[in-house]
């Protein structure tokens, strides 16, 4: 069977054509007033963007969300978790003031922000999930306490996981610290011909889990997190995954992981992806490189594994940008987060996604 996704195109030439008013259609023809009660405490799961990124969705669009939740009678919040990593999002108090620098709270967007696992990442619940690397999972407690919930997606390209967007947003998003861990298990491996020494890795580390003496760099795998940020920091790439053998087992875990945050709410979540701003990175990282594709449009749908195969499709379908990161698969039709990342396996997520029944990857493209 078939699940809908509805799609609002990125351009407009008239006042009712506005992001804001095309969110509010998307909004109601998803049926997500029917997801949301009276009374509900309604979380929407946003990424707040790491200080010196600037291409997370913008909290003005986050605000016709909230609007109409208010609209149900419900109380909406805006909440993220903690990051497993150093940077401004480590902890409830940095984390906040990274929130409130990027433009999100009560005066812009509608809605309080609230850090879901706590001040220091520890507060979570041990939910089921019937997977094959878990049966149960942790997820941040005050996601798991929200009757309802609507996951706001920033669609991109990423780092080992192929691609962000609802089913990372769940599954890696909803997750404490010790949640996040659980999903990476994946440990770099060492280059030293290719090597500069330029001690890069072991200064961004944020576990101190690297050491480099004369091109010859160490890790201390008792410490490391599986993190990956020393593969995006090095300038050579002698940081690197076992893709085959590392990167499929994180992508399931992710996805098992995303099945928990649904666990108890079902019928009660949307979710919205945003084609905007299509980069070839994480929100995480404080940098936003060039769109590698056109603005292409908002999505909405009940069923994350559909949104985001429907996404992916829609970004392949573009030509890519001149001048950008992407220098392979820039023609309509290939693939150009393989293009990005070569060996990067991002239809793990919808295909595993669909297997553990989280969603199909069967879809129907419904333009509003």
């Amino acid at each position: 069977m078939k699940s809908t996704v509805y799609f609002a195109g990125i351009r407009a030439r008239s006042p009712e054509d506005s992001k804001q008013n095309k969110i509010r259609r998307l909004f109601d023809a998803a049926g997500f007033s029917k997801a949301i009660r009276k009374g509900d405490l309604t979380a929407i799961k946003i990424h707040f963007g790491e200080l010196g990124n600037d291409s997370f969705i913008s909290p003005i669009l986050v605000r016709p969300i909230a609007e109409k939740i208010l609209d149900q009678g419900a109380r909406p919040f805006l909440t993220d978790t903690n990051t497993l990593y150093g940077g401004s999002r480590c902890n409830a108090v940095v984390h906040l003031q990274t929130a409130e620098e990027h433009g999100f709270g009560p005066s812009v967007a509608a809605a309080p922000v609230i850090i879901a696992d706590g001040l220091q990442g520890d507060s979570f619940r041990e939910v089921s999930v019937p997977g094959k690397h878990f049966k149960k999972v942790k997820i941040a407690a005050e996601i798991a306490s929200a009757q309802s919930m609507i996951v706001v997606s920033h669609f991109k390209a990423h780092l080992p996981a192929g691609f962000g967007g609802a089913v990372k947003n769940l599954g890696m998003g909803c997750a404490p610290p010790l949640g996040k861990a659980d999903q990476h298990s994946t440990r770099p491996i060492f280059n030293a011909e290719i090597c500069s020494g330029c001690r890069s890795c072991m200064e961004g580390c944020p576990n101190q889990a690297i050491t480099v003496e004369k091109k010859i760099t160490a890790i201390d795998y008792s410490r490391c997190t599986g993190c990956g940020k020393c593969l995006r920091l090095c300038p050579t790439h002698a940081l690197d995954f076992d893709w085959l053998v590392e990167v499929p087992p994180f992508m399931e875990r992710m996805t098992e992981y995303a099945l928990g945050a649904v666990n108890g709410k079902e019928g009660r979540i949307g979710f919205f992806n945003f084609l905007i701003n299509i980069t070839p990175d994480c929100d995480c990282v404080p940098w936003s490189d060039a769109p590698i594709v056109p603005d292409i449009g908002i999505l909405a749908s009940k069923d994350p594994v559909a949104i985001d195969q429907a996404s992916f499709d829609l970004v392949n379908r573009q030509t890519g940008l001149e001048g950008t990161l992407l220098q392979k698969n820039r023609e309509p039709g290939q693939d150009k987060f393989r293009g990005l990342w070569e060996s990067t396996m991002g239809g793990i997520q919808t295909a595993y996604g669909e297997a553990i029944g989280l969603g199909t990857r069967n879809y129907r493209l419904e333009e509003v």
